[in-house]
């Protein structure tokens, strides 16, 4: 019969050698640069990545709180949108959600929701969604609400910067 200790034993040798298993049979090769290229080089013909689930415990730096947002655009998004009442700021991951509101001469309320996707001041970094109340905006009032707001930006970065 064995014993309630000798079952833990049991137990965390099993878990050992099951997460031993997980990193590509490193654990058993002596954990050499060659073990750990080749299994790289493995996960990258099997998966089109280098990332693993022990990068999530690695010291790395969260991605999701670098601050990446252009701050031109962000300023030139509230600006331009100052009209329609913000609901949600995320700087971090850079959306600004707002309620729907009037512009100043027209008759109809839209709501907005502003993605600055990138440092870059560049028409790539913003992604604009307009909708009223009958539905999505029309293309041509997105671009027109985009270009104003990238137009804001870069008056707010040649005053800032002097040019």
């Amino acid at each position: 019969m064995i014993t309630k200790p000798a079952m833990q034993v049991i137990a965390a040798l099993g878990i050992t050698l099951a997460l031993g298993a997980c990193g590509g049979g490193s654990f058993f090769r002596g954990g050499g640069d060659a073990a750990r290229e080749e299994a790289l080089q493995q996960r990258v013909e099997e998966t089109g990545s280098t990332d693993s689930i022990w990068d999530l415990f690695s010291g790395r730096e969260d991605p999701s709180t670098v601050l990446t947002v252009n701050r031109y655009i962000w300023t030139a998004s509230l600006e331009v949108l100052d009209f329609l009442p913000v609901e949600q700021v995320d700087p971090f991951s850079g959306v600004i959600t707002t309620g729907f509101g009037t512009p100043p001469g027209g008759g109809r309320p839209y709501r907005a929701t502003i993605a600055v996707t990138d440092a870059a001041l560049d028409a790539r970094s913003l992604n604009v969604a307009l909708i009223t109340r009958n539905g999505p905006a029309s293309a041509e009032t997105v671009r027109a609400v985009e270009n104003a707001i990238l137009t804001r930006a870069r008056q707010i970065r040649i005053r800032e910067l002097g040019l």
